[in-house]
């Protein structure tokens, strides 16, 4: 087991390292000079200033010397300064990151009060019209866009009704942004969760346990359910991660001050340092929930634990 854990822990790290030494070069990608680009808009670009900004991003080395350099300065902690206020990107990241943490824990929590429930009770009606039902709900909820969820719940909550507000922060800013993130990711979990259970529904063990005259709650609960959890882990975990940083349209949507409304400002200003510093924080939040999972994946299943 602790073995195990390690080799994830190595490979997660591994990944990590990948992830920053290619966001070292996506200020290469970008067609034309990216110098220019980004004080295409500042009334003091002069030569000289272009230089000397070129000269503080370390573009004027090779390429593999800024890899390097950017690599060890994201191991210590610093992920270069803002090309507009000249800020600390890490120490800007983690100022929004717990706003974007609590957004996510939210949206994912309302995710599954609302489509693990569904999903069990599709499961156990599996052919019949509430399993229909669900699952024409659940098809519509992954094919709405977020941001249209958004706009809607806005609408009727925050201008028809005047329960909740439209933007802001705290205990009632943060309940239409997690609904609507409930709401989008509530139908997979749903789907998710249905396809588990019928498929462990339909093994001979539990039609031993309904032989034995058990329940249906009972086989559901004492025999099902821990199988069923790893499929559900799976599709948690990634909903999860992707929250972390996919959120962005949300955020903005709702004026919530997560990184992902600063990323987009980021790319509004064409300010690279900070984009890159949200690729570096996005990745490593998947990489970290993805090693997780699979950790807990073993706790769960001990045919993984056998295998390694």
């Amino acid at each position: 087991m602790l073995f195990l854990v390690l080799r994830r822990l190595l490979i997660a790290f591994a990944t990590i390292l990948v992830v920053i030494a290619l966001s070292g070069v996506l200020i290469h990608i970008v067609p034309g000079d990216p110098v220019t680009a980004m004080m295409a808009q500042s009334v003091s670009a002069t030569p000289e200033a272009m230089a000397d900004m070129r000269s503080r991003l370390g573009l004027d080395l090779p390429v593999w010397q800024q890899v390097l350099h950017y690599v060890g300065n994201v191991l210590q902690g610093d992920l270069g300064t803002t090309i507009r206020g000249g800020e600390p990107v890490a120490e800007l990241l983690l100022l929004r990151l717990p706003n974007t943490f609590a957004l996510a824990a939210a949206g994912l929590f309302t995710a599954l009060l609302i489509g693990v429930p569904l999903g069990f009770i599709a499961a156990l009606n599996r052919g019949r019209f509430t399993d229909m039902a669900i699952m024409m709900i659940a098809v519509l909820g992954v094919s709405v866009p977020g941001f249209w969820m958004g706009l809607v719940l806005i609408q009727v909550f925050a201008l028809k009704l005047g329960w909740l507000p439209v933007a802001g922060s705290g205990l009632r800013g943060i309940l239409l942004p997690a609904l609507t993130l409930g709401l989008c990711y509530a139908a997979l979990i749903a789907r998710m969760t249905r396809s588990a259970l019928v498929e462990i529904l339909s093994e001979d063990y539990i039609r031993t346990a309904r032989a034995r005259g058990l329940r249906g709650w009972q086989v559901l609960l004492v025999h099902a359910l821990k199988p069923a959890l790893i499929s559900i882990v799976t599709v948690v975990g990634l909903v999860f991660a992707y929250l972390m940083g996919g959120q962005v349209v949300i955020e903005n949507v709702f004026s919530w001050n997560g990184i992902g409304r600063l990323a987009v400002q980021a790319m509004l200003e064409r300010d690279y340092p900070m984009i890159q510093g949200f690729i570096v924080v996005f990745a490593t939040s998947v990489v970290v929930i993805t090693a997780l999972i699979d950790i807990l994946y073993t706790l769960l299943d001990p045919r993984m634990r056998r295998r390694t």
